[in-house]
């Protein structure tokens, strides 16, 4: 079997690598090495973003007909390599890479003229509105209510854990409907404009403490909010089923390129911080050890990505293998802010950005090309078994789709 890349793949990696050279500024690079979750300032974000869409790449995972680059799975693979290599910030996933396939495969030709082209080229930033207080990972368990008052629904609740709704322009939601005995019946699924009266955003502090441009989430309050049911993507009550679809997008991503970025800043830091015998702690026995079964619990989770997401090439459904993807992607992100906080130890502090730093600022802490927020990561990452459905539910969907218990 030949591994290689084919010479016409060869060229598009080096096309990658001189697209990012060419547009990952300075600027962007100081600001992501202090970023303890990979999210950036409105302005920052926006001008990222719009720099993937002007190249196409922004909606790199859509079909040719819907604007897509028409990326091979080997394309797919090596741009998100290159770009998790590079340490660029992520594409902000709520509209091109959740909403949008639900919107293709389920909404109205109306609905997919209106929403679609300006998700693809960032002019409306999008968020997701399925949480809320007391139901969490039991989505099932949702109350925000949508009543039916002509061509209106008037939407009464709110959401949590909403990420960057204070930047959104729009936010796709889970709201009830009707109430029925089976929980996941009555459930709808619409969009709406964050514009409209009566919907107020408040920030949510949070454990890994205020960074330069890093305010993260959010909840969102609706009253009395009035909603065209034109903005209804499929049928009335059906919402769970285009729910779960949205979730395979959402849990089913590629985390290795980004495990092995990160995995990459913790040799850097561990090259530069002593252990307790006065050796650099790469140095250490036991450290290097935890760094090698870390980086071959990556290239595992790699290789079963490259089977799932070739599979998808075909027009294979993620089903539960995406539930799988999210729980051992997500636990081997929590190991590696792990593994960097023991690199530091008690010498942390040079890597955590002015806490006194207002929330919002665009002031970048100075510091080392390598320097990365590690104790403020590590709190962060503490949620990534938890959203997209904590992984506790995902075994039971594992247990139940395939292996049929």
């Amino acid at each position: 079997m030949d591994l290689n890349f084919a010479p016409e793949d060869e060229a598009f990696r080096l096309e990658v690598r001189a697209w990012i050279e060419a547009n990952y500024d300075e600027d962007l690079r100081k600001a992501m090495a202090q970023t303890k979750n990979g999210y950036l300032d409105k302005a920052r974000t926006t001008r990222w973003q719009k720099a993937l869409a002007s190249k196409g790449w922004l909606a790199v995972d859509w079909p040719v007909e819907y604007g897509g680059p028409g990326f091979t799975a080997t394309q797919r693979y090596i741009w998100g390599m290159e770009m998790a290599a590079a340490n660029v910030p992520a594409t902000v996933p709520f509209g091109v890479r959740m909403c949008a396939p639900v919107i293709m495969a389920f909404g109205t030709d109306e609905q997919k003229a209106e929403h679609l082209p300006p998700m693809r080229t960032f002019e409306r930033w999008w968020c997701q509105g399925y949480s809320e207080p007391g139901s969490g990972s039991d989505l099932a368990a949702l109350q925000m209510r949508a009543e039916r008052d002509g061509d209106d629904y008037i939407l009464n609740g709110s959401k949590i854990w909403t990420t960057l709704a204070q930047h959104a322009d729009w936010i796709f939601c889970l709201v009830r409907t009707s109430q029925e005995e089976k929980r996941q019946n009555g459930i709808s699924f619409v969009l709406v404009d964050m514009k409209t009266p009566g919907i107020e955003v408040r920030a949510l502090p949070t454990l890994d403490g205020p960074l330069p441009g890093a305010q993260e989430i959010n909840q969102v309050f609706f009253d009395n909010v009035r909603v065209p049911v034109k903005n209804r993507i499929g049928e009335e009550g059906k919402g769970w089923t285009y729910a779960k679809y949205l979730l395979e997008f959402e849990r089913g991503n590629a985390y290795a390129p980004g495990l092995n970025a990160q995995l990459k800043k913790v040799r850097k830091i561990a090259a530069q911080e002593l252990s307790d015998d006065g050796v650099p702690m790469i140095e250490d026995p036991e450290f290097r050890k935890k760094v090698a079964e870390m980086q071959i619990r990556i290239d595992a989770l790699n290789a079963t990505e490259l089977r799932a997401f070739s599979g998808r090439e075909s027009g294979a459904a993620m089903g539960a293998i995406s539930s799988m993807l999210k729980c051992q992607g997500s636990e081997a992100q929590q190991a590696i802010t792990e593994l960097a906080l023991e690199a530091v130890g008690i010498h942390a502090a040079p890597y955590i950005a002015d806490p006194e730093a207002e929330l919002g600022s665009n002031d970048l802490k100075p510091g080392p090309e390598y320097a990365w927020p590690v104790a403020g990561s590590y709190f962060s990452y503490r949620k990534t078994s938890i959203y997209a459905g904590s992984n506790e539910i995902q075994h039971n969907i594992m247990a139940k789709a395939i292996l049929g218990l």
